[in-house]
């Protein structure tokens, strides 16, 4: 059997290069997702609040995914306010639960200079019904639009 011609070997030669190119890109493009997803983290946002301007408004962040809680307990919770590089007011948020769970503290004030984390406190009566439960978070700006999100609870038997 004869060698193919030496044109053919080189295009076989590009040919695998260009293969594990697009492996590469490939892998990369995988663990660029996998990195967006990780920051992202487990939260979801808002609409925008404050000014509609770019970088003057703000978002609530709550947690994404159903939020298991057990009959009887209490679980910490934390939402945060997603500034723009110029949105620098106070900013007063309320907190509703759907009957049957409580939570606490239902109004905070965060200061433009403070953290933009709050802490909730969520917890089930011992005799809670099971299933889900809906939590309302609004946020009010001093001046602006408002902006609201909810998330869920989700009361399991201990």
């Amino acid at each position: 059997m004869t060698a193919p011609p030496r044109d053919t070997r080189r295009f076989l030669n590009n040919n695998t290069i260009f293969i594990k190119e697009e492996t590469m890109k490939t892998a990369i493009t995988i663990m660029m997702t996998l990195v967006l997803i990780a920051t992202s983290g487990c939260k979801t946002s808002s609409p925008r609040g404050g000014s509609t301007y770019k970088n003057e408004g703000f978002r609530i962040a709550v947690p994404k995914f159903d939020t298991n809680l057990k009959q009887g307990e209490v679980r910490a919770v934390i939402l945060s306010l997603q500034r723009g590089d110029s949105f620098k007011q106070d900013v007063r948020v309320q907190v509703q639960a759907s009957e049957g769970i409580s939570v606490d503290p239902t109004d905070v004030h965060v200061k433009a200079s403070e953290s933009p984390d709050v802490q909730l406190r969520i917890s089930a009566a011992k005799n809670a019904a099971l299933g889900a439960y809906s939590i309302s978070v609004k946020a009010m700006p001093k001046t602006g639009q408002p902006t609201s999100t909810t998330f869920t609870v989700t009361v399991v038997a201990p």
